[in-house]
């Protein structure tokens, strides 16, 4: 019988869903037709591997081919079936063996020479295929992200005519080896170039050790931006499992993935005139937008208030939950957006209000829409509101001890992020509310006086549990056991004092 069966994956979101590429060669006219909701680029690859397959050597039959990708109702896109469609015509009309297809799993574009082309999503591939026993033959330049997960065989070819080798026994390619990044700092900018600012310092700290979300407000010029820069350099180092979840994000991206970047927590700093798919994702198929790529990291906003009001009210949702799904008519896909949100804004339009050194401008009426184009729930869903005053200039440009370098401060906030782990595996920021009651237990005293003093400041019962993990992540920081009431008055000064 004229057909071959072999496996390939397709992508839907982070997901790597399995098919079975099946190709048949009958009597008829010639034809060539691909079936199974195949996109324009899978309907292509018709041209792509006919012209491949002649200038390499091969006979391609000129019969009947069907190629059905199953199962039928679900999507397929992009060039990655190429490899496998080429294989399968050459073992259906017998010019290879069928019995080894059965072992492997094939995904690559075919370039007109022959040669094997990258294709997105690779890390996706192997993520969702190591548990079926089967090993994965890709182009070599997939190869090497593919090896970063354990537990299963990868092969890299750069030709076509290599992997027909291998299935035929002449030439075996090697196992792709992984070749595990070595965790590093990265190069970026050092907190003992700040000078000053000790309240938002100490803030930029408290974020990095449990991962809570923070808004610098100050006049231009006062270091916001500076700040929020070098948070990377302060932040603890990955987990294998996040930085696994993170590589197979940005394996869907435009740019893809770098493998000497695996330990590194994305830093993302969209300009303010971004639109509601490229912060949420979208396109068809939907693809992770900035809110997903900086899963594991850290989504930076600046001039917050002059983003689009819809554009801010997408973060609402994947703050809380920690993922977003993107739906099409005929897509729908879940992306992860576990991020730490960092922004920063003016006072004013004008910029200069509670500035000494400069006069505001501004109306009370002005003040007020440009502080409304941020809503209230989503101010209530950042945990840390630090005001950043304009320094004297004594201050600016002296060198004081105070000036601490990103190192230290990242030995601190990493035991304080292992603590984290060690009780309750995970970071602070992500305690659901009953994981929350558990390892924040008050003093009926300190109970007292905390209800008492979110009565007074009229905050929300979110704001309650956000301030009740940022007071958790104090108490880590000094290695408390419990939450004692300095705690508590710090955590909650970091809501009183900055009014907008």
């Amino acid at each position: 019988m004229a057909l071959a069966v072999l496996y390939s994956r397709t992508r839907s979101g982070v997901n790597a869903p399995s098919v079975s590429v099946e190709v048949h060669i009958g009597n008829g006219m010639p034809k060539f037709s691909i079936v199974g909701l195949p996109d324009t680029e899978v309907k292509e690859s018709r041209d792509r591997v006919r012209s491949a397959l002649l200038n390499i050597g091969f006979d391609f039959p000129y019969r009947r081919i069907t190629v059905n990708l199953a199962p039928a109702d679900l999507p397929k896109e992009g060039g990655r079936f190429d490899l496998p469609i080429a294989l399968g015509i050459l073992a259906a009309s017998g010019q290879l063996p069928k019995d080894p297809l059965t072992h492997y799993e094939f995904a690559g574009e075919l370039a007109l020479t022959g040669e094997l082309r990258p294709f997105q999503g690779a890390l996706n591939f192997a993520l969702s295929a190591r548990n079926q026993k089967r090993s994965l033959i890709l182009p070599a330049s997939n190869a090497e992200e593919a090896a970063l997960v354990n537990d299963i065989n990868i092969y890299g070819a750069a030709h076509f005519n290599e992997v027909c080798a291998h299935l035929t026994g002449r030439t075996l390619l090697p196992v792709i080896t992984a070749k595990m990044p070595v965790a590093a700092l990265q190069h970026v900018p050092d907190l003992s170039e700040v000078s000053g600012q000790m309240q938002a310092r100490r803030a930029l700290e408290i974020a990095a050790a449990g991962g809570h979300s923070l808004l610098l407000i100050g006049p231009p010029g006062t270091g916001k931006t500076m700040l929020a820069s070098r948070l990377p350099g302060i932040l603890p180092q990955m987990t294998m499992d996040e930085a696994l979840e993170t590589a197979a994000v940005l394996s869907l991206s435009q740019s893809g993935f770098n493998p000497a970047h695996f330990y590194q927590r994305p830093f993302r700093t969209p300009h303010h005139t971004l639109s509601q798919t490229a912060l949420a994702g979208g396109s068809n198929p939907p693809k992770p937008g900035e809110i997903s790529l900086a899963h594991n990291g850290v989504l930076f906003l600046d001039e917050l208030p002059e983003y689009q009001r819809r554009v801010l009210e997408t973060l609402r949702e994947p703050i809380e939950s920690g993922y977003i799904t993107i739906s099409r008519a005929a897509h729908q896909a879940r992306f992860p957006a576990r991020f730490q949100l960092i922004c920063a804004m003016n006072p004013c339009p004008c910029g200069y209000q509670g500035d000494p050194k400069r006069e505001c401008h501004c109306s009370l009426d002005q003040i007020q829409r440009y502080q409304s184009r941020i809503s209230g729930p989503l101010l209530d869903r950042i945990d840390l509101h630090i005001s950043v005053p304009a320094l004297p200039y004594s201050e600016l440009l002296g060198k004081t001890a105070s000036q601490e370098s990103s190192q230290s401060v990242r030995e601190r906030t990493t035991i304080a992020r292992q603590r984290q782990y060690d009780r309750q595996c995970l970071a602070n920021a992500l305690l659901a509310p009953a994981q929350l009651q558990q390892v924040a237990v008050l003093s009926t005293e300190n109970e007292t006086f905390f209800i008492e003093a979110l009565q007074k400041l009229h905050l929300s019962a979110r704001a309650y549990h956000r301030l009740l993990r940022v007071a958790r992540t104090l108490a880590d920081l000094e290695g408390q056991p419990d939450i004692l009431r300095h705690h508590l008055l710090e955590a909650l000064s970091y809501r009183n004092k900055v009014k907008i």
